[in-house]
């Protein structure tokens, strides 16, 4: 079986080194994981995950959860409680998304078992709806894994490849609406783009999320190049990549924060009995900002809780700028 992410080859090798970013923490993903700690210290829950790290002299092998051993997947799922789910859920649980949307069930594809026949006519938008804001309609995955529900390149059970008119994940459903509508070129290109940005989700393990990113990259590159003919260059990569690591972000989603650290609001309001009860896990922890993600509409990040209705930031213009 061919791999299904391969970090030196196109389109994730051009970017890789802005795939590890983390734009909260102007630094890299970290690991999160302990999977790789037999390598040494550097490999460590709290270590950022580096070029050198995935593809030099030391290197590791980073794999979708479906070509790991099965030892492995097993600790992965008691340590993290780690599972995937297969696509035919994937599918249902996305149908009922969209029935709620366009108010009619089997839109883009009819459940047949733990398979489905996707719908051959081009999506039809009623007056109230249009193909442009359902593109523009938000979605977050939380706890996104290898993001199964925003895109569909594989089953994730499995590892069984799907074709690009058979997908059924968030993204994939906003890029089949695109290329059906799109009047040109140029507007395939802005509302691709788009897209994802409409499309969130959050990871605990940084091994996880680096997967998450590439599929998502991969699945940008695949419907350009299935509209275009060509590969998107690399201008246009390292754009994507961009909106990618803002839309696709490490987070421990307890505390809003980078895993391993305590939210700097939480330290703020800590009380005399919470000192005696925690000082000594609280002194071995980092305090760090919670996560930011970016309002593309607004041309601004905002803090997570804006998003989870808990206390928010002032949005930054400078973070606006990375």
């Amino acid at each position: 079986m061919s791999k299904l992410i391969d970090f030196e080859s196109y389109p994730i090798s051009p970017v890789l080194d802005r795939l590890l970013q983390d734009k909260t923490t102007k630094q890299n993903i970290i690991f999160a994981t302990d999977a790789y700690l037999e390598n040494g210290p550097d490999f460590a829950e709290t270590a950022q995950i580096t070029v050198d790290k995935l593809l030099g002299y030391m290197k590791i092998k980073i794999q979708p959860r479906v070509e790991k051993a099965a030892e492995e997947q097993l600790a992965r799922t008691r340590k993290k409680a780690e599972v995937f789910t297969p696509s035919w859920i994937v599918n249902k649980m996305n149908n009922h998304c969209d029935e709620e949307w366009f108010g009619r069930p089997n839109v883009f594809n009819t459940e047949a078992g733990t398979s489905w026949v996707t719908s051959s006519a081009p999506i039809t938008f009623d007056r109230k709806l249009s193909w442009k804001g359902y593109v523009d309609s938000k979605r977050l995955e939380i706890t996104c894994g290898e993001a199964p529900y925003i895109v569909s390149r594989y089953d994730a059970a499995t590892g069984d490849i799907i074709p690009i008119k058979d997908r059924i994940g968030i993204l994939d459903r906003k890029l089949r609406v695109v290329s059906e509508n799109a009047a040109d070129d140029a507007e395939w290109l802005k509302w691709a783009e788009r897209a994802l940005q409409s499309s969130y989700g959050y990871e605990f393990q940084g091994d996880n999320l680096l997967i998450a990113r590439g599929n998502v990259l991969h699945t940008f590159a695949e419907y350009y190049e299935a509209r275009f003919a060509a590969r998107p260059d690399i201008k246009l990569l390292r754009k994507v990549t961009n909106i990618i690591c803002w839309n696709f972000w490490q987070m421990d989603g307890l505390t809003g924060t980078i895993p391993f650290s305590i939210p700097k609001q939480e330290e703020e309001q800590i009380t005399l009995l919470d000192f005696f009860d925690n000082v000594v896990e609280e002194q071995q922890l980092p305090i760090m900002p919670i996560c930011r993600v970016m309002d593309w509409r607004k041309d601004c990040s905002i803090s997570y809780d804006t998003i989870r209705g808990g206390k928010s930031c002032l949005p930054s213009r400078k973070s606006c700028q990375q």
